[in-house]
């Protein structure tokens, strides 16, 4: 936070472009890259083994460039998700048809919380886990008109 308002109004922003990668870690490395790799479909980019860390690195890609980082540490602690604790929340993914969404996850055992609307868009949404518990949301994009 700025401590003066002036100050602040005159400084130039940042020049974010977008998110570049998300990181995750993950408590069972082999289940979760099957859940990210085959049950989501991301894409393997790179996967390195940190023999000093004793911990595997999965480098996983999106269709709009977006990485997820896929950390294996020895004995992580427990992420608290329920009651919702201050931080991060979830991650969301944009999805064209999320019945069909839905569908695959159901076919691939991963239960999803029942598609509601969100109040402000109108956009369909859901909500599933992780193999980890980690919030993991599906929000319907709207198609884009040709």
């Amino acid at each position: 936070m700025c401590g003066r308002r002036a100050l602040c109004l005159s400084m130039k922003p940042l020049g974010l472009l977008g998110i570049h990668h998300v990181a995750v870690i993950c408590s069972d490395y082999e289940r979760s890259k099957k859940f990210y790799v085959e049950i989501l479909g991301l894409r393997v980019i790179a996967e390195t083994f940190r023999e000093v860390r004793s911990s595997y690195k999965l480098d996983l890609a999106l269709p709009d460039g977006t990485q997820v980082e896929l950390f294996s540490f020895l004995d992580p602690p427990l992420r608290t998700s329920r009651p919702e604790a201050c931080g991060l929340r979830h991650l969301a993914f944009r999805v064209l048809d999320l019945d069909e969404a839905v569908r695959s996850l159901d076919a691939h055992g991963v239960g999803c919380e029942p598609v509601r609307t969100d109040e402000l868009t109108q956009r369909r949404f859901t909500f599933l886990a992780d193999p980890d518990g980690l919030p993991l949301e599906l929000y319907e994009e709207m198609p884009v008109s040709s």
